[in-house]
């Protein structure tokens, strides 16, 4: 029924996920990536939210090209570790889990060892951090099968989620704006976060999230 639908990278975000997780990107564009978290948060209803979800479903489901699928996988933990319930509802779904991410390294598809673990990691994850929300325990489901299938997990990685509880948002405190007179803390923002040298452009908070979502390697 997808067809019915449209093309996923049609819409406003999906233009900008599609241009996310391109293949001719040397690494993740986290200006891009954060852009489109806003974008999902400002929308006063669903439709940008699932927007975003069907373009990330379009770039990982039977895509032949892995570094696309592991740039997409970057989008969409950004998304869950910035974004909210509306977000999180529409990802966190057996149906997502399943004929997404676990469909994405089935044996067939013969998909590489960095990018099975990746998924196994963020289904871990998200059943770690969404265990006690009663709606969003697909993902718990689907976890707690694979392990009774046998299926090892990696190590889980937690960071940028509340374990127990739905990943929240940091608040932002201070704007580097009215902090930076000189070009010394910009100087440091870009050695330690790797952002352009610009300080009207970012915040504490935005530092903090390019921070915590730069962790995941794309090869």
């Amino acid at each position: 029924m997808e067809f019915l639908l449209g093309n996923p990278f049609s819409s406003p975000v999906g233009q900008r996920i599609e241009r996310a997780t391109n293949a001719s990107l040397s690494s993740e564009d986290w200006e891009l990536n954060m852009e489109i978290c806003d974008a999902v948060n400002s929308s006063e209803e669903g439709c940008v939210p699932r927007d975003a979800v069907r373009a990330i479903r379009k770039r990982i489901v039977a895509n032949k090209n892995f570094k696309e699928i592991m740039l997409a996988l970057t989008v969409l933990e950004t998304c869950v570790k910035n974004c909210g319930y509306r977000f999180h509802i529409l990802v966190t779904t057996r149906d997502f889990i399943e004929g997404v991410l676990v469909r994405a390294i089935i044996p067939r598809n013969n998909p590489p060892q960095a990018l099975h673990d990746r998924v196994l990691a963020i289904i871990q994850a998200w059943a770690d951090a969404f265990r006690s929300s009663p709606d969003l325990t697909g993902v718990v489901s689907v976890y707690e099968d694979l392990r009774r299938k046998g299926l090892e997990f990696p190590v889980a990685q937690l960071d940028g989620y509340l374990p127990g509880q739905a990943p929240k948002k940091v608040q932002a405190v201070f704007c580097c704006r009215h902090l930076c007179a000189s070009s010394h803390l910009c100087s440091f923002l870009s050695l330690v976060f790797s952002l352009p040298l610009c300080a009207s452009d970012f915040t504490w908070e935005r530092a903090y999230c390019y921070y915590f979502t730069c962790c995941a390697p794309v090869f």
